[in-house]
């Protein structure tokens, strides 16, 4: 007679493999070491931006072509995004993210030995393509080990130590400033440290999620358009206040130190209220939880003008920072909820490619607005956004209820 029960050794590697759903089997090794690769991985993103403006504006190099340097990243995230999947399949996610990270560090210390715009156009894009993978990568891994019931609050805080860590690579500037190799140097480590922490989580977590049909990033697309329109959103709501917010601010006489502090204001509580924000994702819905972050967000919208020169300014800049980002986080608690195995690496680096596209989409696409229509164009074009998003989020709302 054949038993059902299988061998103890059996269970113990099939418990390995699994998503680690039960509240006992939280790795939370795993999970410290998947979010401290990003973060990392953040500092040195975070820092690579600034520092090259910073010597491109030392250089003369007009705006414009400071501006399409800076494009060439976000298009390597793009163009890189659609080959994750299968080089997940064929190199196994772990040997890829770190093969990625050792690229990464080469290529910046390429862009360190050059010093010329024309040259950094390729290598900038190189940069993105290398370094897309490692985020793409440890977000999956961390939604496929994040239990359910702990997903949004988890999430939450892999978001705002992003954040941080994305903060934390400007401030460096400040320490060892913008000439010679050392800013480079900080860059180059910290990816090679992403390597090193890599090779260390690796062997706890399970192996990446291959059940399920292959799926494509543009077969994703017609999965979840509206998670990757609600990505898009954040994205190009993140790069527009970022980069035309000072622009914003001078059109009522605003000092540039007031400004500053504004957009710091607005990076705090893009990194403080994540947590919160998957907290009540886990109460009320994730997608409930996406349409009051781009609710609040349109309220921001709407009151900027009024505001602006009031000290309610802060406490709007800050919330605004929050929910504007927390549209990205309260779409990948849904992304995570909803879909399992290769149709979730496919659907992170469909978000990568949304990210990218929003990032190159909305600044440009606000800057003509405030062209047309003065100042007053940075908030019509975001609240326009938000409004399209809305109508989405609740015409979904409204075929799952019928």
């Amino acid at each position: 007679m054949i038993s059902d029960q299988q061998p103890p050794c059996v269970a113990v590697v099939r418990r390995r493999d699994t998503a680690f759903s039960q509240e006992q089997s939280i790795p939370w090794a795993a999970i410290a070491g998947t979010i401290a690769t990003v973060t990392v991985f953040a500092v040195a993103q975070g820092l690579t931006y600034p520092l090259l403006s910073f010597i491109l504006e030392r250089q003369a190099t007009t705006p414009g072509l400071i501006g399409l340097s800076a494009a060439m990243t976000p298009l390597g995230f793009i163009v890189s995004a659609p080959l994750i999947p299968a080089l997940v399949r064929r190199l196994g996610a772990g040997w890829l993210a770190i093969l990625c990270s050792l690229c990464a560090a080469l290529t910046l210390t390429a862009i360190a030995w050059t010093q010329d715009l024309w040259a950094w156009m390729p290598l900038r894009f190189l940069l993105g393509f290398f370094a897309n993978p490692l985020s793409v990568i440890s977000e999956t891994w961390l939604i496929t080990i994040t239990p359910p019931s702990r997903r949004g609050r988890i999430m939450g805080f892999y978001s705002s130590v992003v954040s941080g860590g994305f903060a934390i690579g400007p401030l460096s500037l400040g320490l060892v400033g913008t000439e010679g190799w050392t800013p480079f140097l900080i860059g180059v480590v910290a990816f090679l440290l992403c390597g090193m922490i890599l090779l260390t989580v690796v062997p706890r977590l399970p192996n990446m999620p291959h059940d399920g049909e292959a799926t494509s990033v543009g077969g994703f697309v017609a999965l979840a358009p509206l998670l990757l329109f609600a990505v898009f959103t954040a994205a190009a709501f993140e790069q527009t206040l970022l980069s035309l917010f000072t622009s914003y601010g001078a059109a009522f006489a605003s000092a540039e130190e007031r400004i500053a502090s504004l957009i710091t204001c607005f990076i705090a509580g893009n990194a403080l209220l994540q947590v919160f924000l998957g907290r009540m994702a886990e109460q009320i819905g994730s997608m409930w939880a996406v349409l009051f972050c781009v609710l609040v967000s349109l309220a921001g919208c709407l009151l900027l003008p009024w505001a602006f020169n009031s000290w309610l300014i802060w406490p709007l800049v800050f919330v605004w920072g929050g929910v504007s980002f927390g549209i990205y986080t309260m779409s990948l608690i849904e992304l995570g909820e909803r879909f399992t195995g290769q149709a979730l690496i496919a659907g992170n680096a469909a978000f990568a490619v949304a990210w990218g596209f929003g990032g190159i989409v909305g600044s440009p696409t606000t800057g003509l607005a405030m062209q047309w229509l003065g100042h007053r164009g940075l908030p019509l074009a975001l609240g326009f956004l938000c409004c399209v998003l809305v109508m989405f989020i609740l015409a979904k709302i409204r075929r799952a209820r019928s």
